[in-house]
């Protein structure tokens, strides 16, 4: 028996599922092209950014220089008018519709060409495509969109990496009451560090990481995010829900992969073939985390998977599988 409002047999369409078509009608099959120089500035700042002093110095890395791996995240960042962004201050490019306006970095896949890296001096070729958005349920019933983003970066040597990256789309949250009660503030006190350790239980160092609100900024400004859950406070508590800014995805993906290539590619005779991830839970600043290896398993021809996990406490935060192969 149909009620008032619905026809015999006709399907009633979900709002994940509406903004899901609206999407792709949008930009499905369209292929964004830009051509960017990979600049040894942007690059040293990086290092700086993250702490790693035996590849920062006074002068940028010279033409030449491979990008490590995840590095690349740096460049070919968003180019929007303020006035295009979203509420939150997102690229909107491949953002899902209203209501679905909460972004949140899901995972991803990359695939490196061993023969082919991305090098400082070289002007490189992204191409972008959304490879699909679906409607889903989270965990507690609530609509979500899932959309797959591919881009390929290819150099005048041929194509040198593919990377997949996941977003994930939810509705925005009920607004606090309001209250009378002074705006929350604190002083950014804490510095980011980072310190390896070995545990008994593992014969891979274990990695200790605190990301200070101020490296936090500078992240953002170095990809040209202006999300503000990662440097406005007040946004991201009382907006997002989030006790404090948020560390950055990208950035969590990019110290696995310093990880891998300081533990487990052997000064370079280990090389990176691809890595698929996974964020699980949020970091936030001034919280101390680890990075580790779960496991280890050699393959056929020289290559090995790697299990690394991101971890607060016993809290998994992010799973990655590196593929590295002998050279």
């Amino acid at each position: 028996m149909s009620t008032p409002c619905q026809a015999p047999g006709r399907h009633v369409h979900s709002s994940a599922q509406i903004a899901t078509t609206e999407l792709l009608t949008k930009v499905k099959g369209h292929k964004f092209i830009r051509k960017q120089l990979l600049d040894g500035n942007q690059l040293q700042k990086l290092s700086l950014t993250l702490g790693r002093r035996s590849e920062s110095s006074t002068e940028e890395p010279p033409d030449g220089t491979p990008l490590p791996y995840g590095h690349h995240l740096i460049y070919f960042t968003p180019s929007q008018f303020e006035s295009e962004l979203g509420a939150d201050g997102s690229d909107t490019t491949f953002n899902s519709p209203a209501p679905f306006t909460r972004r949140m970095w899901a995972g991803g896949q990359m695939e490196w060409n061993p023969d082919i890296s991305l090098k400082i001096g070289e002007r490189v070729e992204e191409t972008t495509e959304i490879l699909d958005a679906t409607a889903k349920k989270s965990r507690d019933g609530s609509e979500m969109v899932l959309v797959d983003v591919e881009k390929r970066f290819v150099t005048p040597r041929g194509l040198a990496l593919t990377d997949r990256r996941s977003w994930i789309f939810r509705q925005p949250l009920n607004a606090p009451p309001p209250s009378p009660s002074t705006p929350i503030s604190t002083i950014p006190t804490t510095k980011s560090h980072t310190q390896d350790a070995l545990s008994p239980q593992n014969e891979y160092p274990i990695r200790h990481l605190v990301w200070s609100p101020v490296a936090l900024f500078r992240f953002s400004a170095l990809t040209f995010n202006a999300h503000m859950i990662h440097f406005n406070e007040t946004w991201t508590r009382q907006v997002e829900g989030h006790p404090n800014v948020v560390v950055h995805g990208p950035l969590n993906l990019i110290n696995m992969m310093d990880y891998w290539r300081d533990v487990h590619s052997l000064e370079g005779e280990v090389k990176a073939k691809g890595i698929s991830y996974r964020a699980l839970s949020p970091l936030y600043a001034g919280e101390e985390y680890t990075i580790g290896t779960e496991a280890v398993e050699g393959g056929s021809g020289g290559e090995g998977r790697y299990g690394l996990v991101v971890k607060k406490g016993e809290v998994v935060c992010m799973r990655g599988e590196v593929v590295g192969v002998k050279v």
